[in-house]
């Protein structure tokens, strides 16, 4: 999450005004400034210039190692579905040739369901249920984008068969800190057993978010559709039917910001008649969400006990964790069939 103070002052708007002059936008004086709080570790701070309002988005003043790359592969995103319908923020301009990499985009006009709902979604019922339904067909519009339009982003070649490796591999890089006992979680050698066994054959790479759940979408204030899908940083061509699955897996985090919504199966109806996707194999990826996500959550319990991480907040990460792998087991089970 951001910082709750962000200096505003520390960045350079005479320096931004020029290069905004040579990117050939309405000139005058920036005015207007304040800090976006919330959702990134990076920086975003809204301004106006010419009566337009602008939000900027850069690395944090001390930059974290990979900071301006993934930047630069958000403007590069940006760029391209600015081309589409699909519901993201409007990049204006990037400066992605030196660093500090950074870019500006409109201001979307909407809200996050995790800050609590406005009027009328908090008192109709109705509009609650649909914005279910308007997240899975939001990201059934991103899973059409032509992943050729991002060519060398990503691996998609051997994406899935890398997964169950990969975070394993990250879960056992936790022994690294100091009182770390091991991963106590039930289930977890069954759910890899698992995942491995039922690996789907085939796919068909496509743009996929990342991180798609219900804190990282803006809804219109007016009614249920999504206004924009944001935090890009951990977008990649790979398959986006994992998106939906990690959807799937936070369904029950969503609810609680969004009281509600439609039950999974419903979800998963609605995502395939919109798609042309195989989602035969749906309970795979939901479980696959599950298993992803628990391990990283776990990264943070392992940190908490090296005094790198508070102890409250990595218990509470871990209970979220076993939660995950319970939910896993759900999927496993065929609750979505």
């Amino acid at each position: 999450m951001t910082s709750t103070h962000i200096d505003v002052g520390a960045i350079d708007f005479d320096a931004l005004g020029a290069w905004m002059d040579d990117q050939g936008l309405p000139g005058g004086p920036i005015s207007g400034t304040a800090p976006v709080l919330g959702g990134t570790q990076n920086v975003m701070v809204r301004f106006e210039r010419a009566g337009r309002p602008y939000i900027l988005r850069r690395p944090p003043m001390h930059t974290r190692q990979k900071s301006n790359e993934v930047l630069r592969r958000e403007a590069r995103v940006l760029a391209v579905l600015r081309d589409t319908p699909v519901a993201a923020p409007r990049l204006v301009a990037a400066q992605t040739e030196r660093e500090p990499v950074f870019y500006l985009m409109e201001p979307v006009a909407g809200f996050n369901p995790s800050t609590g709902l406005p009027e009328p979604h908090a008192s109709d019922p109705a509009i609650r249920h649909r914005m279910g339904l308007e997240a899975a067909a939001a990201l059934a519009e991103l899973g059409r984008v032509d992943p050729g339009l991002l060519p060398g982003f990503g691996r998609p070649e051997g994406f899935l068969e890398r997964q169950v490796p990969r975070w394993l591999k990250e879960l056992d890089s936790y022994a690294q800190f100091d009182g770390y006992p091991g991963p106590d979680i039930p289930g977890l050698p069954e759910t890899a057993d698992w995942l491995a066994r039922h690996l789907p054959r085939a796919f068909t790479p496509g743009v996929m978010h990342g991180d798609y759940h219900f804190s990282n979408l803006m809804f219109a204030c007016d009614g249920p559709r999504v206004a924009a899908i944001v935090d890009w940083e951990m977008c990649t061509v790979g398959d986006p039917l994992l998106d939906l699955g990690w959807l799937l897996a936070t369904w029950t985090i969503n609810n609680t910001h969004v009281p509600g919504l439609p039950a999974p199966q419903e979800i998963v109806s609605y995502y395939a008649a919109l798609s042309e996707r195989d989602l035969s194999a749906i309970d795979w990826y939901a479980v696959m969400a599950c298993f992803k996500l628990g391990i990283v959550l776990e990264g943070t319990h392992a940190r908490a006990f090296a005094g790198k991480a508070p102890r409250d907040i990595g218990d509470l990460l871990h209970a979220t964790t076993l939660g995950l792998f319970e939910r896993a087991r759900e999927f496993m089970d065929g609750s979505l069939g």
